[in-house]
């Protein structure tokens, strides 16, 4: 079975950082695809973030690109979101989901709360 368990998120002021982490068990993430997508309030999912471990190669969406950075410790099976000068814009529920290179986002968290605001 796939689990993957959110942390890290919080009430944070508008400039701020806030480091998000995913612990993930039932699978090897040197295999995988890990992503982040998120929810604001009162609107769809946005995908924000994924990467694909065997190559290490990273994507990003326009929105969060030079601020966000995702990475992984394949030792530990943890993905990451580092949030840098984060804006009211980001606040959402953010879900870290994982699959393989066919179906990438086929398991998913209970998601972590953001809320950026002043």
């Amino acid at each position: 079975e796939v689990l993957l368990v959110e942390s890290g998120g919080g009430l944070v002021q508008p400039g701020g950082s806030l480091r998000l982490s995913c612990v993930a068990s039932g699978f090897t993430f040197s295999s995988s695809v890990t992503s982040w997508v998120r929810q604001a309030p009162g609107k769809g999912l946005e995908w924000v973030s994924s990467i694909y471990s065997h190559s290490s190669n990273t994507y990003y969406a326009d929105s969060v690109k030079s601020r966000f950075t995702i990475s992984t410790d394949n030792a530990k099976n943890t993905l990451f979101l580092q949030m840098n000068s984060l804006k009211p814009e980001d606040t959402a529920v953010y879900y870290c989901a994982a699959g393989d290179y066919n179906l990438p986002l086929g398991s998913w968290g209970q998601g972590t709360q953001v809320t950026v605001s002043s």
